[in-house]
Parts: C-alpha cells; sequence; structure tokens
C-alpha cells in the first residue's frame, strides 16, 4: 500500500500533531507559557520522528502511494501548522514578559499574520506542490485592487503600527494633540484610538490623523504636570513682599507638588501693577483644575487679608485725553 519503513512515522507524527492540537486548546489562552511548552514539545518530537526516519517537511516521497500519500501530506500539515504555532507562542511570551499586552497587540497581529500566511504558501507549495509564484502574482493584483478601495482604512492600520513601534504612548498615557484634544488612552486599535477625556467622554481619533498631529504625551517622563498661572496684583507694595505672600500661598496648598518646589516669577511692573507668574507641579493632568481653583482662593484670602488688590487687566486701561 505504501513504504513499510514509511507507516509507523507518518502514523506517530500524525498522532502527535493531532494530540498537541488537542492538548494546545485544553490549556485554554489564560496559560500562554504551559502553551508554548506543549507546542515546543510536541513540535519537537515531530521533528525528531521526521529526522530519524529521513522525511523531509518539504515535499512528499515520490514512492508513497494511496493511503502513503495522505498520511505523509496530513503529517507535513500537522508539522508546519506547529511550527507556526509554536513561532507565534514565542511572539506573544516575549510580549507578556516585557509587559507591553496591550500598547503592543497590533505589532503582534501583524506578525501572527505574516506566519500564517508565510505557512499557508509553504503547505502550498512545499506539500502539494502547486505553483506558488503565479498565486502571489494574483494576490498581488488582488491586493493592490483591494489597497485603493481601502485607502483611508489601511492609512489608519500602518499609522496604527507606525505608533505602536514608536511607542509614543502606552494605555493609560495622558497626551495632548497639536489641535489642543487631550485626555488619557483607553484603548488603540488597528483603526483607531480612543481617549477618555476629563469631562469624562470617550473620543474617537483614527490613527491616521495622531500620525499627523504633533502629540504631547504628559505623562513621561511622569505624571507630574506643570501649572503656569498668571496674576497682576496692585503696585501698592514692594515686589518682595508680593513675592513672599504668594509663595507661601503655594506652599500651604495641598493639591500641588513639593518636590520641585514650587517658583514665583516677577514678570513685569509698571505703575499700576506687577505681574507675577506662579509655576507649580501637580499629580496629574487631570488634578490641575483643583489645584488651580485653590491658589486662586487661597490668593483672593492673602491678599485681603495683607491689603493687596488685585490690578486690573492691561488691556482694560483707558488713557484719557489730556485736555487744558
Amino acid at each position: 500500500m505504501f513504504g513499510e519503513h514509511y507507516s509507523l512515522p507518518l502514523v506517530l507524527i500524525n498522532v502527535l500533531g493531532l494530540a498537541g492540537i488537542l492538548i494546545w486548546h485544553l490549556q485554554g489562552r489564560g496559560r500562554p507559557t504551559a502553551r508554548l511548552i506543549v507546542q515546543i514539545l510536541f513540535f519537537g518530537g515531530m521533528s525528531l520522528v521526521l529526522w530519524v526516519a529521513g522525511l523531509s517537511p518539504y515535499h512528499v516521497d515520490a514512492e508513497l502511494r494511496g493511503t502513503g500519500v495522505l498520511l505523509a501530506r496530513s503529517a507535513r500539515v500537522l508539522w508546519w501548522l506547529h511550527l507556526a504555532w509554536t513561532m507565534i507562542g514565542f511572539v506573544q511570551i516575549y510580549i507578556t514578559i516585557n509587559r507591553q499586552p496591550h500598547e503592543a497587540h497590533l505589532l503582534q497581529d501583524l506578525i501572527v499574520g505574516v506566519v500564517y500566511l508565510g505557512v499557508t504558501l509553504s503547505v502550498i507549495g512545499f506539500v502539494f506542490g502547486a505553483p506558488v509564484g503565479p498565486l502571489i502574482t494574483t494576490s498581488g493584483v488582488v491586493v493592490v485592487i483591494i489597497g485603493l478601495a481601502l485607502q483611508n482604512t489601511l492609512a489608519d492600520v500602518f499609522s496604527g503600527i507606525a505608533l505602536a513601534l514608536g511607542r509614543a504612548y502606552v494605555i493609560g498615557d495622558w497626551i495632548q494633540l497639536a489641535d489642543g484634544t487631550e485626555g488619557r488612552v483607553a484603548e488603540t486599535n488597528w483603526r483607531s484610538t480612543n481617549l477618555l477625556t476629563g469631562d469624562h467622554n470617550v473620543v474617537v481619533l483614527p490613527n491616521s490623523v495622531l500620525a499627523k498631529q504633533g502629540v504631547t504625551n504628559r505623562s513621561r517622563p511622569d505624571e507630574s504636570h506643570q501649572i503656569a498661572l498668571t496674576m497682576r496684583i496692585a503696585a501698592n507694595h514692594k515686589p518682595r513682599l508680593v513675592e513672599e505672600m504668594i509663595l507661601g500661598v503655594l506652599q500651604g496648598c495641598d493639591r500641588i507638588l513639593a518636590k520641585p518646589p514650587p517658583v514665583v516669577a516677577l514678570k513685569t511692573i509698571d505703575a499700576l501693577a506687577i505681574e507675577v507668574q506662579l509655576l507649580f507641579r501637580v499629580a496629574s493632568a487631570a488634578s490641575r483644575v483643583a489645584a488651580q481653583n485653590e491658589i486662586i482662593d487661597q490668593v483672593y484670602e492673602h491678599c485681603k487679608a495683607n491689603e493687596l488688590s488685585l490690578a486690573m487687566p492691561a488691556q482694560s486701561v483707558v488713557y484719557a485725553p489730556f485736555r487744558r
């Protein structure tokens, strides 16, 4: 029926391949390390049997006939399938070890797609002997047609891959775009990135839009966020006293960070006002409104207690023409 010296190895490879698939599914998705161990063991066992028997996974032996051809082809298909799963398992373990399961899933999906495509072409060419060249040429024409029809979608997909590779942001980072949109990255996928704004709304941004705009990551190197607040104090006290009073307000505020210490900069002075800039940091961008409100309230109270007056904005001062 078929070569007797090949019968036992081919049956053994098929048994190992099917048993490996069964145990692989029984492990479940929640145990990637156990799955990888199973994949390596069964793939290694199948490869060892192929090597000992002198069989090649790249072509079907010419002397095989009937059932032997079917067994040989199924054994080689299972070998290629376990090879793909082993490679994908290593990719998943690498991403898990580096603790990048969320932000790297786009790259992971791309690698998985490339592995499956390569294995499929290998099975078609090496196991079934079909010409792969014309198939690739035909597929290329189809891909071009589909690409022209899905230009915007493909732009989002490749922009998402570029953003994932560049690691401009990760899940949980607070980012701000050049157009003023800002929020915390809640999800990123093939087409878009979802931001959770300070108003507790979800903004869906296509990846191509993110790739074209400037992105400021306010979570790096840490979550702290600097705020610059400008005030005008009436010029009826010494600037040094104004500086000390406002610095005391900042040092007594509970919602700002003590390190780095807050700074009070005296920017300008004229006959009407001393312009002061308050520089301080908060723990995160989400807490800046509460901190700013507290500081404004405390500055008002201290100005009132120390008989200081807030000056009018410079653009509101009107000079009347001099008349004799």
